[in-house]
């Protein structure tokens, strides 16, 4: 009987040594698993991340060229501007009747009285009264 006992001890260890390790198996399993889901989720976020970067990316191009043809579109307007400043200050030289209304336009600013101004620039008085109420200092 101490054979049979000690038999049946063997084969009743070698059943639960073969449980536990088939127990540790399926947890592995189980663990690699949800490992592997949690790698297929990372992936997918990552390729949507990489969409988004790319979307993105465009966005940026789309800005940065609309963003040139403004400071194009500015500069040549700069330059327009100074053309016709230019231009004014010429007609503004070549008039001799311009250059006595900026001279009032300056006497105003500095203060200088109605008939002051009317005989130094020889202005009638209506154009002088109306200098003075488009450059005087309030």
């Amino acid at each position: 009987m101490n054979e049979l006992t000690t038999s049946m001890l063997i084969g009743a260890s070698l059943i639960l040594l073969l449980a536990v390790g088939v127990l540790i198996l399926w947890l592995r399993v189980t663990r690699l698993h949800a490992n592997h889901a949690q790698v297929l989720a990372q992936l997918v976020q990552t390729e949507q991340e990489q969409e988004q970067t790319q979307i993105l990316r465009a966005e940026i191009a789309e800005v940065r060229t609309a963003i040139e043809n403004m400071a194009n579109h500015v500069q040549h307007l700069q330059g327009r501007t100074e053309e016709l400043a230019q231009q004014q200050h010429s007609f503004k030289e070549a008039d001799p009747q311009a250059k006595l209304y900026s001279r009032a336009v300056k006497m105003i600013e500095l203060g200088a009285p109605l008939d002051e101004v009317m005989r130094e620039c020889e202005l009638p008085l209506a154009e002088a009264e109306l200098l003075f109420s488009l450059h005087r200092k309030n």
